[in-house]
């Protein structure tokens, strides 16, 4: 069965509001369920609160390091995705984050297109590895 967007929450942490906000916008207009946060704090409490599919996760963030928030998410719920998204640093960046357990890493300025791709991919792993948690979330 192909999981359709609707089934699927998107959590998008980010320092920058507007664009946290656009993007969450933007994948409610494709028909996610998207949520934003602009620092750890908030990103951790939904993440509690309403357990997402996906994380789109910038690296660098104020309080906390976006690796720091990526082992947080891993801990309290391991069945989510992360996909690391950054403006800064390098490629190894991304690597380091996809070794310490992030589905993938994305370079900004990303398209939508590759986005969605991510997030899709990233929800068709979840569900594989979790089939009893499918479309309960």
């Amino acid at each position: 069965m192909k999981t359709t967007e609707t089934e699927t929450t998107v959590l998008i942490v980010d320092d920058e509001k507007d664009f946290a906000a656009t993007l969450a916008e933007r994948l409610e207009l494709r028909g996610y369920r998207a949520l934003a946060a602009n620092c750890a704090e908030d990103a951790l409490a939904l993440v509690l609160s309403y357990p997402p599919d996906v994380v789109i996760l910038d690296i660098k963030m104020p309080d906390l390091s976006g690796y720091e928030i990526l082992e947080e998410i891993k801990e309290s719920v391991p069945t989510t995705e992360v996909i690391l998204l950054t403006g800064h640093g390098a490629i190894t960046n991304g690597i380091d984050g996809v070794v310490k357990g992030a589905f993938d890493f994305l370079m900004k300025p990303v398209t939508m297109n590759t986005l969605l791709e991510k997030i899709q991919a990233a929800k068709r792993k979840k569900d594989a590895n979790n089939p009893e948690q499918k479309g309960t979330q």
